[in-house]
Parts: structure tokens; sequence; C-alpha cells
């Protein structure tokens, strides 16, 4: 079975440079460890020109990581976006192309840079990420409109847009105005952090599903307690999942709570993982699964992820995971 409901992702196309480092390498540049740290142009150059070894390119960002892998999931997607008239801008939009994926919401803007995002992946498979946004930067409420939702019925939202002044509330009152479904990854715990009140309002008025790992959920919630976390976010919006890594995940909408385990996998790196369970919970929400079998689905894309370098799963793992997740 095809999904016929068209998802859109919102946020900003990055492209990851992917690097192995060392404790020590984190610690002389004063990182904390699993955050991610917004940068300028110069201050991205000067880290990179530092980096040991040699980094892997893929393209990447929160909401492009989910939208990619439901597009291998056979979903009709599109993404709304900014990027440069560069090589890493064709880079991206390209590969959405060549999974069928619409582009026509994509703003391409003459001589500007695209935005890169360095993953520094840690011996025990942590990742820790330094971001220049780029062009996607400039993203503004007013080249949002109602255009962008035409034919859409969801609308993925990453929680980086927090960071964008006005950008992310126009882009949740256009949809829901639209009659989309939305659901939205918290992104890093820095932003609940700094955003709290904010997205405290967006997600009672707008959000239908939220996405939190469990650092993100208990800088929101002020609890460590899994189930504390989701039924705080659940007062706000109708379905909550709430990821717990390798135990898997809490997740609780209104009429119950479950839990699904994790898979014990030999990880490599982190990177994606999340964006890649929001993809598999997606994938089997919008075809009317259940919340556990949706909770299965997403750690199982998650768990595949892991595996690799970045979000690069190989063509014949995409086809055991099209196996495993047929409707």
């Amino acid at each position: 079975m095809i999904c016929s409901e068209k998802i859109l992702g919102v946020g900003s196309p990055i492209v990851d440079f992917l690097v192995n480092v060392e404790e020590q390498f984190l610690a002389d540049i004063e990182a904390e460890k699993g955050g991610m740290v917004l940068l300028d142009s110069d201050g991205m150059e000067d880290l990179l020109a530092k980096v040991p070894g040699r980094a892997v390119l893929a393209p990447g960002g929160s909401a492009g990581n989910t939208i990619f892998a439901l597009a291998k999931l056979h979903n009709p997607t599109a993404f709304l976006g900014k990027i440069g008239d560069d090589s890493a801008g064709d880079f991206f939009r390209n590969k959405l192309i060549d999974l069928g994926g619409g582009i026509e919401s994509f703003r391409v803007i003459e001589g500007a840079t695209t935005g890169r995002c360095l993953s520094m992946v840690t011996p025990d498979s942590e990742r820790t990420m330094r971001t220049d946004l780029g062009i996607a930067s400039s993203l503004s409420a007013d080249d949002i409109s109602a255009a962008d939702f035409a034919g859409v019925d969801h609308v993925h939202v990453e929680g980086y847009l927090l960071f964008i002044d006005g950008v992310i509330e126009k882009v949740l009152a256009t949809a829901s105005e639209c009659g989309c479904t939305i659901s939205i990854d918290l992104a890093t715990f820095e932003i609940v952090r700094l955003k709290r009140d904010l997205l405290t309002q967006l997600l009672k008025d707008y959000v239908d599903i939220v996405f939190a790992n469990e650092d993100e959920a208990a800088a929101f919630a002020g609890t460590e307690d899994p189930a504390e976390q989701a039924a705080a976010l659940a007062k706000l919006c109708s379905i909550v999942a709430v990821k717990l890594g390798s135990e898997g995940c809490y997740l609780q909408n209104e009429f119950e709570t479950c839990i699904v385990e994790g898979q014990k996998v030999d990880v490599v790196d982190t990177t994606a993982a999340g964006d890649l369970w929001a993809a598999g919970f997606l994938h089997g929400w919008l075809n009317g699964c259940s919340l556990k079998k949706c909770g299965e689905f997403g750690t199982i894309t998650a768990s595949e992820v892991i595996k690799v370098m970045g979000s690069q799963i190989s063509e014949e793992n995409w086809e055991i995971i099209n196996k495993k997740l047929k409707i």
C-alpha cells in the first residue's frame, strides 16, 4: 500500500559534514556533547580547518532527513526551504528529485551559500553538531504563503526554525488554516530551554504530534520520568512520542499510553536517528496504523540509520525496511 497523503517538510536544507572525533576534541573546542550550536560562515570555516580526518557529505537537516526517509518509504513528499545556487544546493535538491519529491517550494537564491552542518561523532557514537545555516537562515514569514500548502495533507516542521524569528509561527498558522495536520520535532534541548514559552503556545494552538528525545522532554517537563514527560506534553497536543534511544519510546495519545522496546544493534553514528524515527512513525500514522505500530515502525527506521555514518542507508537495506514496514 502506498500512502496518498502528501507530506511537506519545512526547515533548513543542510548538507552534512560527518566526521569521527575523540572526546578530547570536544573538550578542546569547549563543546557540550550531544548539543547543537549555530555558527556563522567564518566560524564554520575555522572549525572545519581544525577537524581531523576527512568528512563524509550527505543531504541533511532535521526535517530534510525525515522527508528523505518518508520518500524512501514511498510517501509523496515535498520540501520548503532556502538553498543557494551552489553545488551543495544542487546536491540537496537533486537528491530529492531522484526520490520523486516535490521541489516547487524551494527558494533558490542566486549567489547564496547553502547551509552546512558539521556532525562530530565521538567513539560512543554520540554526535555533537555545529551548524552554519547559510541562506536558510534568511527564510522569513514573508516567504510563506498558502500556496505552499496547496495539495498538502501533513506538514512536518523542525524545531530549529524556532531560532528564526516569526517563521515557525507563520508556517504553523498557515498550515493550520489550509487544513493540514502538523508534527514537530523539538530538535535539541537548547531550543527547549531558550524557547519554552513560545513552544508551549505553539504546541497548544497548532500541533497534532510532538517528537522529543529524553533530553528535550526533560528540559520541557522538568522531570526525568518519561511518563511524566509525556503527560506534560499531552496536555498541549494529541499525540506525544518521547524517544528513549536504545530503551525504545514512550507514547501517549488521547486514548492510551504504550511503551515500545528498542532494538539492540551495533551503533556507528546516532546522526539522524531521531529524524528517521519520526519518519517511521509518520509513515505508520499516515497509513492509519495503531499508536504502538507507529512506534515500532519508528524503532525500525532509527535502528537502521544508526548502523551507518550519517543518514545514508543502502538501497539494499531500504528494501528490507520497506518490507518490514509494509502496511
